[in-house]
């Protein structure tokens, strides 16, 4: 049997990480190895992490901080698997995703990197009514820098090859090389899918199901869009030189879809004058949203006016007796 790596980067994650990694040892396929990086924590996460160390197959790496980026980077360094999978540490695996991904890159040798959809999921581990289910094939670097069909970074499993092809080692860099670029810490992810995109010829498709769930931090999902933005379009000023007439022809729009999800954070958030400062620099940018997805526009432009008429405070109201 092929042997997978499974990936924890873990920061200050004592509250959820027992939970993790309980459901990756539930993982009906046999030959895996769990990596928990512990990246420069202050609470119990190692100490967590130790108590399972009854698991050969668990190993756990300290590191001072270096982020998410680079915690990813050193569980790739020391992985051991053909494929490697990234579960964060506040993430959950159903029991069969490891062996549905392994079976699809088994059969399908042109695939580098298979994902699958999401379960979101509420702070207290409740499931959202809401569920990432992306485009599973077809996939081009167009659709990954308009909508990042992977969706979230605990639903790739991807090939250590691909990992080999985009490997490089910045001039201050003396451990290891880097494969997600450490100096993100917003859209590392995006960063990382467009490179493997634009420079090698692995293909990225999903499988069906509902394989991760998701965790969303309710309290704070409007907070830090302008950081966010930023990182997004530092990606793309990175990126550009690598392929100028691709970003010429869909930054802008590209931008459109990054402005659209920004507001439908902010909603999500009731936070009004974010969703509508997100909202104008949407349609300021592109309207073709509307015309390529025009059921996802036209929900997300509707619930901001909605709101705006209703009031942030009712609505507030309204979804806690939804939730109680």
């Amino acid at each position: 049997m092929t042997l997978a790596s499974i990936v924890v980067p873990a920061f200050n994650v004592s509250a959820t990480l027992a939970e993790t990694l309980t459901a990756l040892r539930a993982q009906t396929y046999e030959n895996y190895e769990i990596i928990v990086v512990d990246d420069g924590s202050s609470d119990d996460t190692v100490r967590i992490a130790e108590s399972f160390a009854d698991d050969p197959c668990l190993r756990i790496i300290q590191q001072p901080n270096r982020g998410l980026a680079g915690a990813r980077n050193s569980g790739i360094a020391a992985a051991k698997g053909e494929y490697i999978g990234f579960c964060d540490a506040d993430d959950l695996w159903e029991p069969t995703k490891l062996a549905t991904h392994v079976v699809h890159l088994n059969a399908c040798p042109d695939v580098g990197v298979s994902y699958a959809g999401s379960q979101l999921m509420y702070d207290d581990g409740r499931p959202m009514p809401q569920a990432q289910r992306p485009r599973l094939d077809g996939v081009t670097a167009s659709h990954i820098l308009r909508r990042n069909p992977i969706g979230n970074g605990s639903a790739p499993v991807i090939r250590r090859a691909v990992f080999d092809d985009i490997a490089y080692r910045p001039a201050h860099e003396t451990q290891r090389d880097w494969y997600f670029d450490e100096t993100f810490r917003q859209s590392e992810d995006i960063e990382c899918w467009l490179r493997i995109a634009l420079t090698t010829d692995w293909v990225f498709a999903g499988v069906e199901g509902l394989l991760t769930r998701y965790r969303i931090n309710q309290g704070g999902l409007s907070a830090g869009t302008d950081k966010q933005l930023a990182a997004w379009e530092r990606m793309i000023d990175k990126l550009t030189p690598l392929a100028p007439e691709f970003f010429a022809e869909n930054a802008d729009l590209a931008r459109a879809y990054q402005r659209r999800y920004l507001c439908r954070r902010a909603i999500s958030d009731f936070d009004i004058p974010k969703a509508k400062h997100w909202a104008d620099a949407w349609l300021k940018t592109s309207k073709r949203t509307f015309l390529e997805e025009p059921r996802k526009s036209i929900e997300t432009y509707a619930a901001l006016q909605v709101m705006r008429m209703i009031g942030a405070g009712t609505l507030r109201g309204l979804a806690a007796m939804r939730k109680g």
